[in-house]
């Protein structure tokens, strides 16, 4: 017999049947291309049988037989929640040409899905008659209820059907432009290198970052040495080169982006603004910021306005006294003709911050080898909760690159699944991000679901010669993300909907924040900060450095984050379509947060992904929102000591293990005690405080 004459065995679909995993964790070396279309067309089979049986179903509508039906992913996880979850996840951590093909192609289908479900006229009808008509809740069912007939009405469950047809179009339209968006921003950021093989022209650069590019060159099968627009790549030769040439062409390959060519973004952000207005309007808001700011903690626009007008008023001033620094500094070294350019701040920005406080990052990063650092917060998230953290190597991983933890609470009982996925590589988006591969629970049969957390971040790469070194930023990357991380295990709430980061985008980024102050207090270092080689521990006047140096540029960093939330709510306040020139329009958006000089041909918008293809479109001001919620808090903690544990478990029961099940300033003031004022964030940054406002 031919060997092609033998029938292969049906080979079983991992997502269809036990994962016999440690704590059902996913099998991902048994998930094939095929697996995931396979799921992703059962799971919307099954979901269309359990909303006919909710539909025909002869009683009257009830919360239990409507939405607890409904809220599905908050008692099991459905089959399609599971596959898009895992699917979704890997395209951002570990994408290549067949996943992209296949988002592209099930986009369409899931959208569609999506909007065969909220524009369903007889489930909408179901869960309005609960909404008027329902026996006593309790307060998270109340909550529940409400967050399911608003994501319908909000949908677009009351139009008529003319209106219900031109939503489900412009929402399938959308979904495919803002995959569109981040697949050309993710190849032309990984097609992008900058090989040198002259080894002047890596004048200034430490050796550690001259071993880094000699690693990439290796890794890409290139001679000499290679820079790519990775930020552990990038921005350490911004920082130390002295070829100006060279900073001048990374920058710009970084700052334009998606402007040209084939993989322009320059359509689909306009395209996507103006779906986003569309939509909201059709559903009876003035512009997509009102309808987005509706479910916000901000409100309403003029709250928004008002923070960022605060702080521009606050650190303006301060801002152009920094930069002036800068530049005087640079006319010193270089002469009275010199002229600073964009290129030109991250260099000479260092300069002064040597001169000032005599502090860099490459002085550090030997205290901070990665496996210490690891152990460091680990060890903090001990001390403050009594948590613990322990490898398994029997829990399967997407990557060799990602380590997996057991993590189990004080008591001893098992709380959660943690992974950590640390370095840069080619099928991985730029940045870091927290996400979740199976969300907190309270089941039918009553067992808490425990959930499987992740941490995704692109710090810098091991060598051959030396191990993963930070910097002080990257480590306060890892403690921002390991805060979401927190908010994520500590969940403990009945419906999976509203457990963890289920929460308003301008409160979310509370427990992240929060976290990254611990990177400059000194009885955190030293439980971690020591030298790889030598093992003798951060000096303490390196720490006294660090201290004094936290503040170095800190409004000018401000003013930068407050153009972004300016041009975010530019975009997202129009009222009428956008047909403008995107780079001429975003100059002048942020241009009253603006300290330095824009060219004409760079452009933010086109690599956006946040407000673009994320979840911050009229939301980016959350970052400044939330940090000054964060500062607040942490005053409270420098008052009564930074692991002080009653302090601590207060922030965790009030805040971190409460997700959405309460409005956010309840939960916040139950913690706080009262609102927060911007006072906190002036006192630490050193800014000086005019008078106590409300955020």
């Amino acid at each position: 017999m031919e060997k092609n004459d033998i029938e292969s065995p049906k080979r079983n679909n991992p997502f269809f049947e036990p994962f016999n995993t440690p704590h059902d964790t996913l099998p991902f070396d048994r998930f094939s291309l095929e697996d995931y279309e396979e799921a992703f067309l059962e799971g919307m089979r099954r979901d269309k049988e359990q909303i006919e049986k909710t539909i025909h179903n002869p009683e009257k509508p009830t919360f239990d037989n409507t939405i607890l039906n409904k809220d599905d992913d908050s008692y099991y996880y459905g089959l399609l929640d599971r596959v898009s979850t895992v699917f979704f996840n890997l395209l951002s951590a570990e994408a290549n040409d067949d996943m992209e093909a296949l988002a592209q192609k099930m986009e369409p289908l899931l959208t569609q899905h999506a909007n065969d479900i909220m524009l369903n006229k007889d489930l909408f009808e179901r869960i309005k008659h609960v909404h008027r008509h329902h026996r006593r809740l309790t307060p998270e069912e109340k909550q529940l209820l409400e967050k399911i007939y608003e994501s319908f009405t909000r949908s677009g469950a009351l139009l008529d059907d003319e209106g219900k047809a031109k939503l489900r179009q412009m929402n399938e339209e959308g979904s495919l432009l803002a995959l569109q968006f981040s697949q050309n921003l993710r190849k032309e950021r990984k097609a992008y290198t900058m090989q040198i093989t002259d080894e002047s022209d890596l004048d200034g650069l430490p050796e550690r970052v001259r071993e880094a590019a000699a690693q990439e060159a290796k890794e890409q099968g290139m001679e000499g040495w290679v820079f790519t627009l990775d930020a552990p790549s990038m921005m350490p030769f911004m920082k130390y080169s002295t070829r100006r040439e060279l900073r001048r062409k990374l920058y710009m390959a970084s700052n334009t982006l998606c402007t040209k060519g084939e993989l322009s973004n320059i359509d689909i952000c306009k395209r996507l603004v103006n779906l986003k207005r569309e939509e909201s309007q059709l559903l009876g808001f003035k512009s997509y910021a009102d309808f987005v700011l509706k479910n916000r903690m901000a409100s309403n626009k003029r709250n928004v306005y008002h923070l960022l007008d605060q702080l521009i008023d606050a650190y303006k001033p301060t801002a152009i006294k920094e930069l002036s620094e800068v530049e005087k500094l640079a006319r010193k070294i270089e002469g009275r003709s010199f002229v600073l350019e964009p290129w030109d701040l991250s260099h000479y920005s260092y300069k002064l911050q040597m001169k000032k406080y005599d502090i860099d990052s490459e002085m550090l990063r030997p205290y901070f080898e990665l496996t210490k650092v690891i152990e460091g917060v680990f060890g903090l998230a001990n001390r403050l909760y009594g948590i613990t953290f322990h490898e398994n190597k029997d829990i399967p991983v997407y990557h060799p690159d990602v380590k997996a933890y057991e993590v189990f609470d004080h008591d001893g009982s098992y709380l959660a699944v943690f992974y950590a996925d640390f370095h840069p590589r080619k099928g991985k988006q730029g940045g870091a991000w927290m996400t979740s591969f199976q969300g907190q629970c309270i089941n039918r049969k009553g067992e808490n679901i425990r959930p499987h957390v992740s941490v995704v971040m692109n710090l810098t790469k091991p060598t051959d010669n030396k191990p993963s070194l930070l910097s002080l930023g990257e480590v306060e990357t890892f403690l921002h993300e390991f805060g979401h991380s927190l908010h994520g295990m500590f969940a403990n709430t009945r419906f999976e909907s509203m457990s963890g980061t289920n929460v308003w985008w301008d409160f979310v980024e509370l427990p992240s924040q929060f976290m990254e102050n611990y990177s400059v207090e000194k009885e955190f270092l030293r439980t971690f900060a020591y030298h790889y080689e030598t093992g003798e521990p951060l000096p303490d006047e390196l720490i006294e450095r660090i201290v004094k140096s936290r503040n170095f540029m800190v409004a000018y960093s401000c003013m930068r984050q407050v153009s972004f939330g300016l041009l975010d709510m530019a975009y997202y306040t129009q009222k009428e379509e956008f047909t403008g020139d995107l780079l001429s329009f975003e100059k002048k958006a942020w241009s009253k947060a603006q300290i330095f000089k824009q060219l004409p041909d760079t452009c933010m918008t086109t690599q956006f992904s946040h407000i673009m293809a994320g979840g911050y479109s009229a939301g980016y001001y959350s970052y400044k929102w939330a940090e000054v919620l964060e500062a607040d808090a942490f005053s409270l903690f420098k008052k009564n000591g930074i692991f002080d544990t009653a302090t601590a478990q207060s922030f965790r029961d009030n805040i971190l293990s409460r997700g959405g099940t309460e409005h956010p300033m309840v939960l916040y003031k139950r913690f706080r005690g009262s609102e927060p004022t911007i006072n906190a964030l002036l006192r630490r940054n050193g800014i000086r405080c005019k008078k106590d406002k409300k955020n």
